[in-house]
């Protein structure tokens, strides 16, 4: 996935934009030292590297504007960034752009507990806002594994998820506005702190839309009062096709937990050696929780656990208090830090119907025996949204290729199951050239077509989202002014 090389032209540009955009932002916000701008050059997608132009850090709305304005009228794209957590190398620059950073847009604008909304700036993490009004007895409910790190605004960007999600839903059921500026600098509101606002549902565009179409810099979002109490309950098995036949069941029985995950072996011995947990010797494990009144609690996890029991469970441990709760979680939140411990490793985000799980297991399972790579399994599996992570030595030649290969495999199974390219990581770079996979040339076509309405010239984000060969003609005159 080779990166445009820098134009010459925009070399020579970069000294008349540092002075323009100095004038509208603190000299500090602006950094256009290469030793600096290195900092920007990749996301969490960290083999694929290419430092920007410069990088700009505004404060708020009106900077954004007027850097995108200038940006417009210089013919210079430009790469939204929020914490720079993306996997799919959403926020990876190219060499003659201009990174947009909106960490230090992270105030907290109005808090309306009557009607059950926040509005806060889109660099703010996605955790902090749960912090804002927890002791008030609310939270935020989309929980992304990097929710200690990642912004709003990459949330939004790819319609994150979570592990409790399940219940909850992804970001765009739970976002109710946005404030975004457009590429030539214009400032729109879309929905507000109510829901279903009149006319096109443009905030369901927006929501997904990668900074594809403008740079969302507030965000009304839903809170939520906290549930009286939670309770998970831990599962192992002895099959990750036995493990996914009792999700498969317990969704059909029409329970609703909070939350279903999945660790397979690999990834049960890797965190308990980090996390120390205590989880059992298995092939496979469930966390399934759930929430409400302590009667409701008992009532599903009853339900629960005899489906768990007709799969002959290798060991079925209910939490009986808030330590052994967290205990049962402390593995899962670690897991991506732990396998990271051991090797390299490219985390995909493939989204599968439920009833599929046992044949795309068995399926990943061959396909990482077919390419000689170790898979590691942990994924929210109640919404079918796959997480494997396929470790390979970057250090050795050839070997991100053949991670690279297997990955493109493994997110094409997904699709022929009848799911999806990407559940919450988003397309960036990493799945780009997998969209014709997943969609033919009208609906491409069609998806283009509204980038054209919202970012005539094709300068935001370039290189995403559409594979090069079908959004050249529009991204053809850009280039060609440069």
């Amino acid at each position: 996935m080779e990166m445009p090389i820098p134009n010459p032209a925009i070399l020579a540009r970069k000294v008349r934009l540092v002075e323009r955009l100095c004038e509208v932002l603190p000299r500090d916000a602006v950094i256009d030292d290469p030793a600096e701008t290195k900092a920007y050059e990749c996301d969490a997608l960290t083999a694929y590297k290419c430092p920007p132009l410069l990088a700009v850090l505004p404060a708020n709305t009106q900077e954004v504007s007027d850097v995108l304005r200038i940006c417009h009228q210089e013919g210079v794209p430009v790469v939204p960034r929020g914490s720079g957590t993306s996997l799919a190398g959403g926020a990876m620059p190219t060499a003659d752009s201009v990174i947009l950073g909106v960490a230090r847009m992270n105030d907290v604008i109005e808090t309306d507990y009557a009607n059950r909304v926040i509005r806060v700036q889109t660099g703010r993490t996605n955790l902090s806002v749960t912090g804002a009004v927890e002791e008030n007895g609310f939270f935020y409910a989309p929980d992304p594994s990097s929710q200690l790190a990642c912004a709003i605004a990459g949330n939004i960007a790819m319609n994150s998820g979570g592990a409790h999600c399940l219940k909850y839903g992804v970001t765009t059921n739970n976002l109710m506005g946005v404030k975004m500026v457009l590429m030539d600098g214009s400032i729109v509101d879309l929905g507000g702190s109510h829901m279903d606002a009149g006319g096109l549902d443009l905030l369901g565009v927006i929501c997904g839309s990668e900074g594809q179409l403008g740079v969302v810099t507030e965000a009304t979002l839903r809170i939520l009062p906290k549930p009286e109490g939670a309770r998970p309950v831990l599962m192992g098995f002895d099959s990750a096709e036995v493990a996914g036949a009792c999700v498969s069941d317990i969704i059909k029985a029409g329970v609703l937990p909070v939350a279903i995950e999945y660790m397979d072996r690999l990834c049960i011995e890797v965190t308990d050696k980090f996390a120390k947990a205590g989880y059992p010797d298995c092939e496979a494990l469930l966390i399934v929780e759930v929430e409400g009144a302590p009667q409701e609690i008992d009532e599903q996890l009853g339900v629960i656990m005899q489906i768990a029991r007709n799969h002959n469970p290798v060991e079925l441990r209910e939490s009986k208090s808030p330590e052994e709760s967290a205990k049962i979680w402390l593995g899962r939140k670690s897991a991506f830090g732990a396998i990271g411990q051991i090797n390299d490793y490219m985390c995909l985000d493939g989204t599968i119907p439920v009833s599929a799980l046992p044949y795309v297991l068995r399926r990943i399972g061959e396909l990482g025996t077919q390419y000689g790579l170790q898979v590691g399994n942990v994924f929210h599996a109640g919404d079918g949204n796959m997480h494997p992570l396929i470790l390979f030595d970057a250090n050795k030649p050839g070997d991100l290729e053949l991670c690279e290969a297997m990955g493109a495999d493994v997110l094409r199974l997904c699709v022929e199951v009848g799911g999806c390219l990407t559940g919450e990581h988003g397309v960036g770079i990493e799945k780009r050239d997998l969209m014709l996979d997943q969609y033919d040339a009208a609906d491409l076509e069609v998806q283009m077509a509204v980038k054209d309405v919202f970012d005539p010239a094709w300068l935001l984000n370039p290189a995403k989202v559409f594979p090069l060969a079908v959004s050249a003609p529009r991204r053809e005159p850009a280039l060609a002014a440069e």
